[in-house]
């Protein structure tokens, strides 16, 4: 190896360890950016037309391992694919957040993401110095995504990156689900990230060269009580990444899967999943209704290895950033744990 290639191996180490700056690590750097624009046309949400000297892990923003590529993330109105998506920005890419910005399904239990959201994701990742497109649809509806793939080729002159995210569950045990509780998160969760890949795969190829990652759940590699269209459609994204791992390689992208234990977002952060969590710890059928969020930390913290009750979204991000990065041009048809070491008694 000679000295410029091991130069920019440490670099991309120590760039692509970062965790989502001026957030949750309450990084010094401030931004004068103004208020994110909230208009859909790739035209209007270019990025500012200049932006404050700003640096992270020495490099400044924009100058990472993702320097210049173009990566789609779907629900990246908040959580896991708001950090994945401002990570990626301080890591070099520009940004295209897909996010479908209103209920899922009528019988939706959390709150869904706004446009607001969304556009406070734009604003983040324009504050890291890149630019940002702002797309409001659903990614159970493929045209929706192949017009996406459509415009960002012809806004940015191609694709290098799609994080296939958006997701949905709900509690409901097997026995006692409607259709729609079965059938509403298999579309979104399993048939969308299908779409996702059938969207913007052809991109990719076309290119000759590319990153998917997409993501599935500890609960796709082992079942969970009462969330069983959950867990089906999760294991389901597995088999779909390791099946087209071993069909794009040839076209020299890859395709893995990042694997988050129970991360604090929405779809988490409220009393039915802490008391579904305290029935799965305790073995008791009728969990207490609305536990507070300290009566489930306190249950569920012994039980993982870090000794955390639950991940934050950045704690996913720098997973996300290494396997979009030429540091894992050798990595496909993989699973990547990010679970506080959850999983580490599991035999799958």
């Amino acid at each position: 190896m000679t000295m410029d290639s091991t130069l920019t191996r440490r670099q991309l180490i120590g760039t692509a360890g970062t965790v989502m700056a001026g957030m949750t690590l309450g990084h010094p750097l401030k931004s004068s950016s103004s208020a994110a624009d909230s208009s859909q046309s790739p035209d209007q949400t270019s990025g500012p037309a200049s932006a404050p000297n700003q640096t992270w892990q020495g490099l400044p923003f924009g100058d990472g391992p993702l320097k210049d590529r173009i990566a789609v993330v779907t629900g990246a109105a908040r959580g896991i694919g708001r950090a994945i998506a401002v990570d990626m920005a301080a890591n070099g890419a520009h940004i295209v957040g897909v996010d479908i910005c209103e209920k899922i399904m009528s019988f939706q239990e959390y709150v869904p993401a706004t446009r607001e959201d969304l556009e406070e994701t734009g604003r983040l990742v324009r504050e890291r110095n890149r630019k940002f497109t702002m797309e409001v649809g659903d990614i159970r509806k493929i045209e929706f995504l192949r017009g996406v793939a459509d415009r960002a080729q012809q806004q940015y002159g191609g694709i290098d990156i799609v994080v296939a995210n958006a997701g949905t569950q709900v509690f409901k045990p097997l026995l006692e689900m409607d259709d729609a509780h079965w059938l509403d998160v298999i579309d979104n969760n399993l048939n969308g990230t299908a779409n996702t890949i059938r969207a913007f795969g052809p991109k990719l190829v076309a290119r000759g060269k590319g990153r998917i990652i997409v993501l599935s759940s500890m609960q796709g590699k082992h079942g969970s009580k009462n969330m069983s269209s959950y867990s089906a459609s999760k294991w389901g994204i597995i088999g779909l990444m390791k099946s087209a791992a071993l069909e794009l390689g040839k076209d020299k992208i890859t395709v893995n899967a990042l694997i988050p234990g129970l991360v604090d977002t929405p779809l988490t952060h409220n009393e039915r999943r802490w008391s579904e969590l305290i029935g799965e710890l305790t073995g008791n059928p009728n969990p207490p209704p609305n536990p507070t969020e300290e009566e489930a930390a306190k249950m569920r913290t012994p039980h993982v290895p870090l000794r955390v009750p639950w991940l934050k979204p950045e704690d996913l991000a720098p997973a996300a950033v290494f396997l979009a990065s030429d540091l894992a041009a050798m990595v496909t048809g993989a699973c990547y744990d990010v679970t506080g070491g959850d999983d580490a008694n599991n035999q799958s």
